[in-house]
């Protein structure tokens, strides 16, 4: 009865806690209480580990207070109900280094601090923290693959081509079964009370990163200064949710998430200048994010981390009209979606990549502007050049660049949007189409865009990308000196 609800969880609880001690005086590791605001668990754990030589099973079990949800009784009309409740509670870390997956820990939540004993409050919920790194290493070490490994990074690894497709497998596994296995660790009521039933798993957060490995840490110091100012001028929101999805008219069956005129979420960039060893862009679209820093001065990491997935689509059964039909709906966070978590993710951080390439290189790239101003003769006909400083140019140069175009290219009306205010006659929309056709064919002739086969559309040229970018740049670098000339 619900009246004995409390009795009921305070007897179950004593298991739990019981259980977490057992398993630590079992295999003779400690079994301590830390304050999550002074110690970082996994530092910690880290520092037992190789002061006691543990390179196999269980490191320890720590304790710690935190804030969780759980339920109350709380009085009802002609009877008490359960509700949800922001506790207080006492929650346990398990901490092994396993065979396949290394370093990893086991959170059983929440345990109530509200009495002496402790109690573990219903529904008990289980979280496993494990990071690929570790489990791609171990996957190393047992081909025979030298490498060269700090913290979460690779600085250098012998056969990368074999070492991305181990990584790939990694969500391949059978992660139900492997996750039962690594509950059934810490929650012994499965085993009696619990035993006709199993965890439904699901992705709380997951990070996908790509990294890019430099021989030297002088080699990404130059380049990453470069990419942050390209960063800061070059890179619109519009750009961001370009990473993080695809346009509304691309292919759904390709897209991560369809961009329309009714989204309603904030893009975000944080930039921080202080954290060692570098600095760290941050692009936030509702709860999910892709992120740049720089790993040890020797890896450039994009990484994007998904908390939200039915921003995004995956393509399964599902109910419509009454009907069992196959389509592409929002995903949720089961972890049979685990391969598209991974297909969105490496989508993004290449998207990401791809944008980064355009960074100029202001030392080797001045020439092209020189190029650019001057005028060119092409079929019999001159076609005047730019002025990089020109706000009216600058103005074409960044409706061109916007990342909006990067998958799909764009069109005559496009850019018509982002020059030229809402034409109020048939008349002045032909003036200016006709306009912005002579200057897409002024930077057609110079290479700087191309047109796509079997359409009306154009696409930005590698050497358009490095152009264009690097006259925003050294415009927006100097406005000062700019506006004075």
């Amino acid at each position: 009865m619900l009246k004995d609800f409390k009795r009921f969880v305070t007897t179950h609880s004593k298991t739990i806690n019981a259980h977490a001690e057992a398993v630590a005086t079992r295999y003779e590791r400690p079994f301590l209480y830390l304050d999550r605001n002074t110690i970082r668990k996994e530092d910690e754990a880290r520092r037992i580990a190789q002061r006691d030589g543990i390179t196999r099973g269980l490191i320890c079990v720590f304790r710690a207070l935190e804030g969780c949800q759980s339920f109350k009784l709380v009085p009802g009309e002609g009877r008490p109900r359960l509700r949800n409740a922001q506790r207080k509670c006492l929650c346990y870390y398990f901490y092994y280094i396993d065979r396949e997956f290394g370093l990893l820990h086991i959170r059983i939540l929440p345990a109530c601090a509200g009495c002496s004993a402790g109690r573990s409050w219903f529904p008990l919920v289980v979280q496993v923290c494990l990071n690929g790194h570790e489990y791609l290493a171990r996957k190393l070490d047992k081909n025979g693959i030298a490498y060269d490994k700090s913290d979460n990074a690779f600085l250098w690894i012998d056969d990368a081509a074999r070492a991305q497709r181990f990584a790939d497998r990694f969500v391949e596994k059978n992660w139900p079964r492997i996750l039962s296995g690594l509950g059934g660790r810490v929650n012994p009521l499965l085993k009696d009370l619990l035993s006709e039933m199993d965890y439904y798993w699901v992705v709380d957060q997951a990070e996908f990163a790509t990294d890019v490995m430099f021989q030297s840490p002088h080699a990404l110091k130059v380049l990453y200064e470069n990419l942050l100012r390209h960063t800061v001028l070059c890179f619109s929101p519009q750009d961001i949710l370009t990473f993080l999805g695809l346009p509304a008219e691309h292919s759904p069956a390709q897209a991560g998430r369809k961009r329309h005129g009714n989204f309603q979420g904030e893009v975000l960039t944080d930039f921080k200048n202080k954290r060692h060893p570098g600095a760290r862009f941050k692009h936030r679209m509702c709860e999910n994010w892709i992120k740049m820093y720089d790993k040890h001065g020797r890896v450039l990491r994009i990484e994007t981390v998904i908390n939200h997935p039915r921003q995004f689509k995956v393509r399964r059964q599902g109910i419509r009209q009454g009907q069992r039909v196959m389509g592409w709906y929002p995903m949720a966070k089961g972890v049979a979606n685990l391969y598209r978590y991974r297909e969105i993710s490496l989508t993004a951080n290449q998207y990401y990549l791809q944008a980064l390439a355009a960074a100029p290189d202001t030392e080797k790239s001045r020439h092209s502007l020189t190029a650019l101003s001057r005028p060119r003769r092409h079929k019999g006909r001159t076609y005047w050049g730019f002025n990089p400083a020109d706000t009216h140019d600058l103005a074409l140069f960044t409706a061109v660049l916007k990342g909006e175009h990067t998958l799909m290219g764009f069109r005559n009306q496009y850019i018509r949007k982002h020059l030229f205010a809402q034409p109020m006659s048939l008349a002045q929309r032909r003036r200016q189409a006709n306009a912005v056709s002579r200057l897409l064919k002024r930077l057609h002739v110079r290479g700087l865009i191309a047109k796509i086969p079997r359409s009306r559309r154009w696409r930005i040229t590698p050497e358009g990308h490095k152009t264009l970018a690097l006259s925003l740049t050294l415009y927006y670098q100097h406005p000062a000196t700019n506006q004075a000339a």
